[in-house]
């Protein structure tokens, strides 16, 4: 039977991940950091990857990476998902790498794997695993197109684009124009790729890559929002704590008490939901059927665990000062990233046979 607990190197992993979020990712800085020019933290990204390897862990050490697994990538996700960290990890060390190793291109491997390069895949970030993506026309090796809703492109040094020859292509950003577009979440911000007769070099198969990727951006999502919804129900609990009227803890009125035994109960079965897809990721057991299953309950969940918290922490929760916005627009974002919950159930249904009402 498969072991979802965490190991202990993963709790060693998740400590030293956390200690250094506190440094650099603090609720204010991250606030700051939104309302600037500059939503993304180069000195957390340069730390988490130059400074603790955390970007390769995905690919083997043969190819310049640490030769870990999914389970390992999860236990950091679930981290970044607690600080809302305005890093690329999301997409540039899982999705990105996961195509790459789909291709097999060793080189661009290692620098990604570095952290001093950046890789997007060109691929809306509304796609789900198995769905249909947008590809730019190909032309005497020449990219043509625009492709929109495209996660952290802004702050990437190459751009996977899928041709619609059926390659996948490498093009560098400078040889492309990114507009950034209005986006929900201020710390993952989304942005319009134009290609006019960009150059690019073919990796390898547009469709084995991108379907490999977004599978794996989806499983690893959930250990994100499961980090953000932990976040949610733990500063909540402590506030209620603190908090009081008529002379007693806001927590201990009976009502309160019910909606946060049942949000534990929400969050700690989206925490089994994550484990459960990071290792089938990991193992290669099942893997869409896990995946499957992470999506269509992870999103409800932290999206409610959000709400609950800017709810239960009554006017202060309204406030720009306070990072609860930060963490109800991830978990909104993240709920439509990689195919919504109702479209991860009608997968589910058609993986195990079962037909949808």
């Amino acid at each position: 039977m498969t072991d979802l607990l965490y190991s202990e190197e993963e709790e060693a992993l998740r400590a030293a991940v956390r200690d250094l979020l506190a440094d650099h990712c603090d609720a204010a800085g991250v606030i700051a950091r939104t309302e600037s020019d500059t939503p993304y933290d180069p000195a957390a990204w340069k730390a988490l990857t130059e400074g603790m390897g955390l970007a390769g862990l995905l690919v083997p050490e043969e190819q310049g990476g640490q030769g870990a697994s999914h389970r390992e990538v999860a236990v950091v996700l679930e981290e970044l998902g607690r600080a809302v960290a305005p890093v690329p990890y999301l997409t540039s060390a899982v999705v990105a790498t996961e195509a790459l190793l789909a291709c097999g291109d060793g080189q661009l491997l290692g620098k990604l794997a570095s952290g001093r390069t950046v890789g997007a895949l060109a691929v809306g970030l509304h796609v789900a695993p198995g769905g249909e993506f947008k590809a730019v026309r190909v032309e005497d090796g020449r990219l043509h197109g625009e492709l929109t809703g495209i996660a952290d492109a802004v702050a990437a040094d190459v751009l996977l684009v899928p041709g619609d020859d059926g390659g996948l292509y490498a093009v560098e950003a400078g040889a492309v124009t990114v507009t950034p577009q209005v986006s929900f979440d201020l710390t993952r911000p989304l942005a319009t790729v134009t290609l006019d007769g960009a150059a690019g070099r073919r990796v390898g198969d547009a469709e084995t890559a991108v379907r490999r990727a977004l599978r794996a951006g989806a499983g690893l999502l959930a250990s994100e929002q499961f980090g953000v919804a932990e976040w949610a129900l733990t500063e909540t609990v402590r506030y209620l704590k603190e908090r009081k009227q008529f002379n007693r803890p806001v927590g201990g009125f009976q009502a309160i008490k019910h909606r946060l035994a049942q949000l534990w109960l929400e969050v700690v079965n989206l925490r089994a939901a994550a484990r459960g897809a990071a290792d089938a990721l990991a193992s290669g057991e099942d893997a869409d059927v896990a995946v499957a299953v992470a999506q269509a309950y992870a999103a409800p969940v932290a999206v409610h665990a959000a709400e609950e918290a800017l709810q239960l922490h009554a006017g202060i929760g309204m406030t720009w000062e306070h990072p609860i916005h930060l963490y109800l627009k991830r978990a909104k974002a993240d709920s439509i990233a990689f195919g919504t919950a109702g479209a991860h159930r009608e997968v589910l249904g058609e993986l195990v046979g079962l037909q949808t009402p």
